[in-house]
């Protein structure tokens, strides 16, 4: 059993630290510091949200993508024809993202996260998986002005992500996941996924994930176990429906159990941790190769919160793990 995160972790820091990345920002946008002065602070920054997941227990960590303005920005503006525009809420969350306007075909340029893959490895004592956002979710969020129908823009960043996946796997990645909150709200387009998904993970021979988040998979199961990933994450606080989801058919893969609720500052005790990963030990999920996580990224919670959530998921995990056995 993994104890391991989504994706991002909270850049602002526990009080009384500065928000040295924020301010850093600010300073770089008004021209008073270089490009290379904010890359160090989000070095640093790096640095201190990996070191927070070691120390929590986690048995696998991400690098926080701290260096992300949100989910679609930092992959989608590397890419051919792409242009960013204005600030657009994320979903139902209180978070918001600069959306990137598609103007012409879209197509890989060069690494975009190998580097940070890299540094993170350097710095963690811990195994580092790599967190992508899938193409289905980049091309849903974004605004077409070039393809005029949503499966060519699909297949060609499913086409475009896999030449990223591809670096990291180059770099050394063993498990790189791709984040697609986005079908739950849209299962009609699980068709279309699919097909992407052959696209994006054709010759990775790493163990790759798939995690949805913000909703349940009802009318997806099990169809979604057929998907060319290893681990498929689920989200089983906003889609508290996934319990008896996964019931209908045996749970073929890794499972990705999303059990603490990472958009609510309420505290999880290691109790209900523990009682959560058994209800889905008995709903068929194989709790030895089960990776226990946060229901999505961490972003939404204050820095302390989020760390102290880790460290009981952490314990939980542990806890379950012998009353398990």
């Amino acid at each position: 059993m993994i104890a391991t995160v989504v994706g991002s972790y909270p850049k602002i820091p526990n009080r009384p630290r500065p928000a040295r990345l924020r301010n850093a920002i600010n300073r770089f946008d008004r021209g008073d510091i270089t490009e290379a002065e904010l890359r160090k602070v989000a070095d640093e920054v790096t640095v201190e949200v990996i070191g927070e997941q070691v120390d929590a227990g986690l048995d696998l960590v991400a690098d926080g993508q701290i260096r992300w303005e949100d989910e679609q920005t930092y992959l989608a503006r590397e890419l051919t024809n792409v242009s960013i525009n204005g600030l657009i809420r994320w979903f139902d969350t209180n978070m918001y993202y600069r959306q990137p306007i598609v103007e012409g075909g879209v197509a890989w340029q060069w690494p975009i996260t190998v580097n940070d893959f890299k540094f993170a490895v350097k710095h963690s004592a811990k195994p580092v998986k790599a967190v992508l956002t899938g193409p289905y979710t980049l091309a849903r969020l974004s605004k077409d002005c070039h393809y005029g129908a949503l499966e060519p823009l699909v297949m060609d960043l499913a086409a475009a992500l896999n030449r990223e996946a591809l670096a990291l796997q180059e770099a050394g990645a063993q498990i790189i996941q791709f984040n697609e909150p986005a079908i739950v709200k849209r299962k009609d387009d699980f068709g279309l996924l699919q097909k992407a998904s052959e696209t994006l993970t054709r010759g990775l021979t790493v163990e790759t994930a798939l995690y949805t988040y913000f909703g349940d998979v009802d009318g997806l199961y099990p169809q979604i176990l057929e998907l060319p990933f290893a681990i498929i994450g689920l989200d089983f606080v906003e889609g508290a429906k996934n319990y008896d989801v996964i019931k209908r058919a045996r749970f073929t893969k890794k499972l990705g159990a999303g059990i603490v609720d990472a958009r609510n500052t309420r505290m999880e005790t290691v109790d209900q941790i523990v009682e959560r990963i058994r209800r889905l030990a008995n709903a068929g999920a194989d709790a030895d190769s089960m990776h226990v996580n946060p229901t999505s990224g961490l972003e939404f919670l204050p820095r302390e919160v989020a760390e102290a959530k880790l460290r009981r998921l952490a314990e939980g995990v542990r806890k379950a793990e012998e009353a398990l056995k």
